[in-house]
């Protein structure tokens, strides 16, 4: 009997393990040798700086949340509490807010505290600038390599990581992240880089950068365990013992706010905001929306977040062992973004990496030869770039009592993640009942 294995739909090609190809001193090499694509690239960080230099002179207020980093790390320089009060006595008026990082996440900020808001809001925004052209072209290394007949625009990955990067800065958690001073972008690119790159090579610094992410933001820590289950238990053991190791150094420098933060701040999510509001784009923001708030929504999100865990690590499993390393990691990512208590819009910044996943699989298409591919990649660029979750009525607890149409509108960032899901468990299903199909015509064949 002849075993026939059946192609993939739409042409695709069949799924191998592809190993990183970012080798970052050749592509600096490379890039050093392109004056015009070093100014593109470096053009957006030194405007940003610009930007920020010229705020200060002027008293521009930029960046709320980069204000809070900078006011953290003041107050651990000076001596004083972290988390005592709603907000700090660095604050400007214009971003009092509480802060509601680890005690880690304001050592690391001290850099911000040596230069003027604006100034830090300026280089903030370069940083995560560079980090965002890191993740494109991580992510496309991450991609099977180009057919020699591909179109020249992907098949150079320096052409490539440009134009993304310039146009990526259009999706709304993306904007949204540098307009507050965020370091979403930053963190991501410290993930990527550390589990497709260095956790992929074998460095014995794999899972330094995780640990050092999880420092700043706890949610990072979910990707210890996306390091233990794809068998990479060093990296993860060596990311747990970096978070540990940098959570005992702050419990030697600041004992009190060290302790105050782990037996009483990291419970009270009141700080973190409302949690209804249209902003928070987790299961939990979701449940405490369409029930009115209702005492059990927050415990019904945790379950539903328990659930969706299993068919979830089932398909990050079966996308890492087909090599599809990229995918199996955004599995993990969309999944924490669900589950999290809190995750605000600008927390998205994974769309990033989906959108290039999706994309890389069309330039040897047509619309009509793989229209759903294109759906399905402009359905997704659509949604983080739309920026309905702004234009819907918000705030003042509205959510409360939006129409059908606008919850299902604003949540979409939350139904996203389950609809590619259900496209990849029906695409699934299709190949199977194809396969089989295949075989059975085949032993049905008279010899």
């Amino acid at each position: 009997m002849t075993r026939i294995v059946s192609a993939p739909p739409d042409g695709e090609a069949p799924a191998r393990p592809s190993q990183p190809r970012l080798a970052l001193r050749a592509s600096l090499a490379r890039l050093s040798v392109r004056p015009r694509s070093v100014l593109i690239l470096v053009a957006v960080p030194v405007l940003a700086i610009i930007v920020g230099i010229v705020g200060w002179l002027l008293d521009w207020h930029l960046g709320v949340d980069s204000a809070v980093y900078r006011a953290g790390a003041l107050t651990l320089v000076h001596g004083d509490p972290l988390y005592n009060a709603s907000s700090l006595a660095n604050e400007p008026y214009w971003a009092l807010l509480p802060f509601t990082y680890p005690p880690t996440a304001a050592l690391l900020f001290v850099p911000l505290a040596t230069v003027p808001l604006e100034v830090a809001w300026g280089a903030l925004t370069a940083i995560s600038v560079l980090a965002l052209a890191l993740v494109v072209r991580i992510a496309i290394g991450s991609l099977p390599r180009p057919a020699a007949d591909a179109p020249r625009w992907w098949a150079s990955p320096a052409r490539s990581t440009l134009v993304f990067t310039l146009v990526f800065l259009a999706l709304e958690p993306v904007w949204r992240t540098i307009f507050l001073g965020q370091i979403n972008l930053i963190l991501m690119a410290m993930v990527i880089l550390d589990v497709l790159v260095i956790c992929a090579r074998g460095s014995r610094w794999g899972g330094v950068l995780v640990g050092i992410a999880a420092a700043v933001k706890l949610t990072p820590l979910v990707f210890i365990g996306h390091l233990l289950v794809t068998g990479k238990w060093k990296d993860a053991l060596r990311a747990l013992g970096t978070f540990v190791a940098l959570q005992a150094l702050m419990l030697a420098i600041i004992p009190h706010d060290t302790i105050e933060y782990w037996t009483k701040t990291l419970r009270d999510t009141g700080r973190i905001g409302p949690i209804h509001w249209a902003g928070n784009q987790s299961l939990n923001g979701l449940m405490n929306r369409i029930t009115d708030l209702a005492p059990w929504a927050s415990n019904a999100a945790l379950g539903i977040g328990a659930l969706i865990a299993i068919p979830a690590l089932w398909l990050m499993l079966r996308l890492h062992k087909r090599g599809q390393n990229l995918a199996a990691l955004l599995v993990t990512a969309f999944w924490v973004l669900l589950v999290s208590p809190v995750s605000w819009s600008h927390h998205w910044v994974w769309a990033v990496p989906l959108i290039v996943l999706l994309i890389a699989r069309l330039p040897q298409t047509t619309f009509a030869s793989a229209w759903k591919r294109w759906l399905g990649a402009v359905a997704v660029i659509a949604v983080f770039v739309s920026c309905a979750l702004l234009i819907l009525p918000n705030g003042r607890n509205i959510e409360l009592h939006w129409q059908v149409w606008q919850a299902m509108v604003g949540n979409m960032y939350i139904e996203m993640p389950f609809v590619l899901a259900i496209v990849l468990f029906v695409r699934w299903r299709i190949q199977v009942r194809a396969g089989r199909a295949a075989a059975s015509d085949v032993d049905s064949t008279p010899l």
